[in-house]
């Protein structure tokens, strides 16, 4: 089976197009998640939901791996094979076999490949009957030799297949990719309370540790030599972009909080950054969206969508189509050539990575990805606050001690933040600098902390005057709700 996995890598570095095979299975198990078990592998792994989806595949097909081999030595070589073929065939299907692409090769090759594998080692491995051994034996000198030169090649084939890939890689593309002035750049940011409070979010989060929650096990391959970003649907005048044509435009850069529907209170899925990109209105606006149209359904390179309305792109919030983030081009983890940013909205409606088309549509025609999957169809941000430090569970010495996290509320911003520790009063923290509405607001309170085990909470209140409510709920079906709680014990 590894020596299938070497083989079938190999084959998908031959083409900007093919999955090496594990992939190719984990994006369809993905597909066909429910809701209920997507938000328990988020919940459990977080950002490496995708790192256990794959490690579990190749665990089952360890197991696989055993069984092929138990039956072709026990019973016949021909059971173990069909053992082989039937996780081959699985592995083509989910490539899409019959669809008219070539998807399913690296599986069809990999197949090939364990199965020749499988033939050979069992081969070597059986020394015939005689006399004094009527049955069938076991050679282990032969088998391990055989396995020894199989996972030479194995790791020469996987090293080969990574390197192939590797020339898809949009890092050295970006690298080339002069950045252009917005029309009114922001000012630099305000100092940062995060430099003097230990543990506290900083204003802007850095791109490597900015939460990344999508659909996709392998980053698309996408080459902006090949890319263009297409507008159709129900619009007067369907029209195509190119990634320089992009750059070309008025190109405008603002602050704006994302945050994932599956953010649990207290947790990390949210991030505040700076992008720069073209405003959604001005490109529609020169499409003329038909009056019957009510939703945008955004679509990725990678067959991903997501639906939100079309007041949401028209109502003056500064929706984009990002180019940059945190003054460098897109990443290639967060979406380059270019994503879609909605401050406000959730990103499973509405925050599409590697956007490849705007279709204008109606919600009574399409569905986004994750609503058929049990998830809200219109899902604007709640109002939440989290506290960063103290951790929850920590022990900390008796004296003055900071209280401090974030809290969001795009695009009605956060006027106030409040903190309770114990049975005590609600007391309103400091509040750190704007940036404006669409971002979050970092707080803080110093606390005069005594012996004893204390239950700390926070709670937010919009630019609405709503105060973030008290009532816990789930993430499903649009985002949760709640005060964040923390245990911290103050030692003497």
């Amino acid at each position: 089976m590894a020596a299938g996995l070497g083989a079938g890598q190999l084959t998908a570095g031959l083409a900007r197009d093919l999955d090496p095979p594990v992939v190719s299975v984990g994006n369809r198990v993905v597909d066909a998640t429910p809701a209920w078990l997507k938000s328990f592998a988020i919940d459990t792994f977080g950002t490496g939901d995708k790192t256990a989806l794959i490690v579990g595949t190749v665990l089952l097909l360890a197991a696989a791996s055993v069984l092929a081999g138990m039956v072709a030595l026990r019973r016949s070589l021909a059971g173990g094979l069909a053992v082989v073929a039937g996780f081959g065939l699985v592995g083509m299907a989910a490539a899409g076999l019959g669809s008219g692409g070539w998807g399913w090769l690296p599986s069809a090759v990999a197949m090939l490949a364990a199965g020749a594998s499988l033939a050979l080692l069992t081969r070597l491995t059986t020394r015939p009957p005689t006399a004094a051994e009527p049955g069938p034996t076991v050679d282990r000198r032969r088998f391990l030799t055989g396995i020894g030169a199989l996972a030479v090649s194995t790791a020469a084939a996987l090293a080969a297949g990574r390197a192939l890939r590797s020339r898809f890689a949009a890092e050295v593309e970006r690298a080339g990719i002069r950045l252009r002035r917005p029309v009114e750049p922001l000012a630099a940011p305000p100092a940062d309370p995060a430099t003097t409070i230990a543990g506290l979010s900083p204003l802007l989060v850095p791109n490597a540790d900015f939460y990344r929650i999508d659909t996709s096990l392998l980053l698309p391959a996408v080459t902006v030599e090949t890319w263009d970003l297409t507008i159709d649907g129900m619009v007067e005048r369907p029209l195509r972009f190119t990634y320089d044509q992009l750059w070309d435009r008025e190109l405008h850069e603002y602050d704006i909080t994302l945050s994932c529907v599956s953010n649990e209170i207290g947790d990390d899925l949210v991030g505040n950054a700076r992008w720069v990109g073209v405003r959604l209105d001005e490109l529609l606006a020169e499409c003329g969206v038909r009056a019957d149209a009510d939703q945008v359904m955004t679509h990725s390179v990678d067959g991903f969508t997501a639906g939100f309305p079309v007041e949401a792109a028209l109502d003056g919030r500064d929706a984009i189509v990002a180019l940059t983030m945190n003054g460098e081009v897109l990443p290639a983890v967060h979406g380059y050539p270019a994503r879609l940013i909605v401050p406000g909205l959730y990103g499973y409606v509405s925050a599409t990575k590697w956007l490849s088309r705007l279709e204008l549509t109606r919600f009574d025609r399409a569905q986004g990805y994750w609503v058929p999957r049990g998830w809200a169809v219109r899902a604007p941000i709640k109002t939440q606050s989290r506290i960063d430090t103290p951790r929850s569970g920590s022990s900390i010495p008796a004296g003055a001690t900071a209280i401090a996290g974030v809290a969001w509320a795009p695009i009605r911003g956060v006027t106030k933040v409040e903190v309770q520790v114990g049975d005590g009063p609600w007391q309103e923290a400091e509040l750190g600098p704007s940036l404006g509405a669409a971002t979050w607001r970092q707080w803080w309170i110093t606390w005069q902390a005594e012996p004893g085990t204390y239950l700390v909470r926070c709670r937010a209140t919009d630019g609405t005057g709503t105060t973030q409510t008290r009532e816990v709920t789930p993430v499903a079906p649009d985002g949760a709700t709640g005060w964040h709680t923390i245990k911290v014990k103050v030692e003497r």
